[in-house]
């Protein structure tokens, strides 16, 4: 199931949850950090920043092919549409040209009659 902004509904909440996981587990292992010291505190606050920005990356990277194949999916539903909307439009020139060369041969063949009384 899509969303209004394209992308699915279920990708979407998956990578919210894993960032609020992840900030979780950074704020616990900020706490755990305190007693180890600062430095290694510092270590773990970089690993999550590191796993928070390869998620968030691959959320990115899987968003943009859903909206490019979206995008693509329009591209070509528009170039049918098109295509179709050509060929009507075509038939209808073709058709009314063939109207308008009958309607002058008719006039033709009636003013021939005029001066000829046919």
């Amino acid at each position: 199931m899509r969303t209004n902004n394209g992308f699915p509904r279920g990708k979407r909440i998956r990578a919210v949850l894993s960032v609020v996981v992840v900030a979780v587990a950074l704020l616990l292992g900020c706490a755990a950090g305190a007693d180890e010291g600062i430095k290694e505190g510092g270590k773990k606050v970089g690993e999550g920043f590191k796993t928070i920005g390869k998620e968030t990356g691959q959320a990115f990277k899987e968003g943009g092919k859903e909206i490019g194949q979206g995008v693509k999916q329009m591209g070509k539903e528009a170039g049918q549409e098109a295509k179709k909307t050509g060929r009507s439009v075509g038939e209808w020139f073709r058709e009314t040209g063939r109207k308008t060369g009958e309607a002058f041969r008719e006039m033709g063949r009636s003013i021939k009659r005029f001066f000829t009384g046919e």
